[in-house]
């Protein structure tokens, strides 16, 4: 993920952290408290401060959602680490799989009612002109804001969000394991849509053992591709009984491309979605994906990563390369419609917010197993 453009509802630069009304909301729930909890830091790398902050109001057009579980991406490690080279305003509220309940809303809102479950995602407000909106590329739309990089993020008890680009989510959902779905489950729904493979063709996932890669197997099936999970040895069970059908080890001996095209009869997958940050997957998934077919560009690698192609073959092959961030509101739906029905899980753990930093650490020492989920009220 990336920012486009930076628009930001700042948090003040002082020890006691003051969000600015930016109109009279038409409709409040009642005993909406005046301050909350939330986790901030003001520098990349530096404390993350468990502390009280004021609740924001909304704004003509925005939504003031109740956050009840919020998802921690691995987007949000690395906005804190300071790690991109687009770097958010600060101090900063991070966090961008929010799902809660409205409490509060703008004067021009009609689509949220008081009470609705709502999710707040990565895309946080577009400006609906652009020629990239007009097309339902919002992810592409030059004056997006953010959530917990542009404008203040779902780690916090009450969180604002422009009503066009909040999610809503059926109240039959739970809503800790609907979190991740916003950010993860959107991100890989989005890419096996783009994709644009049929029913009974062929997809191979690289990363199939994480947190979005299990949920990109999940969808796979549910969407009735063939799907053929690579990762680490220890991971294979996991990735099966995600309804994987078929495994490929990459740290045996033989090689991935080999072993992918063994299970393809020599002619590769149709389609390749890596969701690791590996530079050798990319690459090497240029060389066995099967003539015409695509190779989905996910993960994020570090320090400037650059793919390398044979040009010459991959003229001839017709191989498609292309990159793919989140879903549109389109997408969001239909990605959570299919958790609904019970298609695809989302397994979670669930800790209160206020262990934030032992998340991180976690995630810093690579002990991350599945999704953490935040509980806001704790």
């Amino acid at each position: 993920m990336f920012k486009l453009a930076i628009r930001s509802t700042r948090l003040a630069p002082r020890s006691t952290y003051i969000f600015r009304s930016l109109a009279t909301a038409s409709s409040t729930s009642p005993n909406i408290p005046a301050t909350q909890k939330a986790i901030v830091f003001d520098q990349h790398g530096g404390p993350l401060q468990y502390k009280d902050i004021q609740v924001p109001k909304p704004g003509p057009n925005d939504i003031l959602v109740n956050i009840k579980y919020t998802g921690v991406c691995n987007s949000d490690y690395h906005i804190w680490k300071g790690d991109w080279a687009i770097k958010p305003q600060l101090p900063l509220i991070l966090g961008h799989e929010g799902a809660g309940v409205v409490v509060a809303k703008g004067e021009n809102v009609s689509n949220f009612q008081i009470g609705d479950h709502a999710g707040i995602k990565w895309v946080n407000s577009t400006c609906q002109s652009c020629e990239f909106c007009q097309e339902s590329h919002e992810s592409s739309c030059p004056s997006q804001t953010n959530s917990g990089f542009s404008v203040q993020g779902t780690y916090q008890q009450y969180c604002l969000a422009n009503a066009d680009q909040a999610a809503h989510i059926p109240k039959d959902v739970d809503l800790a394991k609907a979190a991740p779905l916003l950010c993860a489950g959107l991100t890989v729904y989005k890419a096996l849509r783009n994709a644009n493979i049929r029913a009974g063709q062929t997809v191979a996932i690289i990363g199939a053992g994480g947190g979005l890669g299990s949920l990109a197997v999940q969808y796979g099936v549910a969407m009735g591709y063939r799907v053929i999970g690579i990762d680490a040895s220890n991971k294979k069970e996991h990735v099966l009984s995600k309804g994987a059908d078929a495994f490929v080890d990459f740290s045996s001996k033989v090689g991935v491309p080999e072993q992918v095209l063994e299970l393809t009869e020599g002619k590769g997958p149709h389609a390749v979605i890596n969701v690791s940050n590996s530079v050798q997957a990319y690459n090497e998934a240029i060389t066995y994906v099967r003539p015409t077919g695509t190779v989905i560009l996910v993960g994020l690698p570090q320090g400037g990563a650059k793919l390398e192609s044979d040009i010459v073959m991959q003229t001839l092959r017709a191989v498609n390369i292309k990159g793919s961030v989140v879903g549109n509101r389109a997408d969001t739906r239909e990605a959570l419609e299919f958790f609904r029905r019970g298609k695809v899980d989302s397994p979670v753990k669930i800790v209160g917010l206020s262990e934030a930093p032992d998340v991180f650490k976690l995630m810093e020492d690579r002990k991350i197993m599945g999704r953490y989920v935040l509980d806001t009220s704790k």
